[in-house]
């Protein structure tokens, strides 16, 4: 699936079991907590902090789904060809790094 596509099935689904797009500001509030809530099991599960048993079964992917969801939701609402600004953003990724990351000795 495409971004493209994924915006559609998003809105889809907004319309059809969420009755409107909550406003820009709530998503992107919403949007902060689910970052968090990915930060929290990295953090936990692969950074230094011990796992509390109530995290040991939390979902990295579903959170991570979660983040893309109201990405494409704010998307989706600010009126954003997401597909064609991601596609635009590698464009300018890969000729702006492809050098410097090559260079990097800290990447050797």
């Amino acid at each position: 699936m495409n971004i493209k596509n994924a915006q559609l099935i998003v809105d889809t689904w907004i319309k059809e079991h969420g009755v409107r797009y909550f406003n820009e500001l709530t998503n992107m509030a919403q949007l902060t907590e689910e970052v968090g809530e990915v930060a929290r099991i990295i953090a936990r599960r692969y950074g230094e902090q011990s796992e509390k048993e109530s995290d040991k079964n939390k979902d990295l992917g579903e959170e991570l789904a979660d983040v893309v969801f109201v990405v494409l939701c704010l998307a989706n609402q600010t009126g954003i060809d997401l597909q064609a600004a991601f596609d635009k953003k590698m464009d300018i990724k890969t000729e702006r790094d492809h050098d410097r990351h090559h260079n990097n000795k800290k990447l050797k």
